[in-house]
């Protein structure tokens, strides 16, 4: 499947093949492309995600057709973006808030909460794929950006 554009991205480029945690690994291969992306202005930056989004709706419903199932867990596309969604307009690029982001991230697409356990099972297609992730990264942007408020009023 990774000799295929559309599987190579959806599968992580490849990471999403890993037997332990797929969904972890895949968060993983965000962050060097969050470390380029963090460079950018923020509109540059909102509009590279949105248009990872959209690419991710295509290429997720192309890999879960092929494989038959709806979210396989080889998917990680999804994750990829929900990270960088997490990671909107952090002031300060440091290892630790690129760890925060991944901690916030992670618990946020594992846990589930409301409403993102009902797009994951009731959305379908690669937009279902994607907007359980992109609700997850929404929860963790909105921790992460209390977090870095917080900080700034005890300096």
């Amino acid at each position: 499947m990774l000799s295929s554009p559309v599987h190579l991205l959806s599968l992580g480029f490849g990471s999403g093949l890993s037997r332990y945690a797929p969904g972890t690994m895949g968060t993983l291969v965000a962050i060097p492309f969050y470390l380029l992306l963090s460079r950018l202005e923020l509109w540059p930056y909102l509009i590279v995600v949105a248009a990872g989004f959209l690419l991710g709706i295509y290429v997720c419903d192309k890999t879960s057709k092929a494989l038959g199932v709806h979210d396989h867990s080889g998917i990680v596309w999804d994750e990829i973006i929900g990270y960088w969604i997490t990671m909107i307009a952090i002031p300060a690029v440091t290892w630790q808030w690129i760890l925060a982001g991944f901690v916030l991230f992670r618990f946020f697409d594992i846990v589930k909460p409301w409403p993102v356990k009902i797009a994951d099972k009731r959305v379908p297609g690669g937009f279902g794929i994607m907007f359980d992730d992109l609700l997850a990264g929404l929860y963790a942007l909105a921790c992460i950006q209390i977090s870095w408020l917080f900080y700034i009023k005890d300096l």
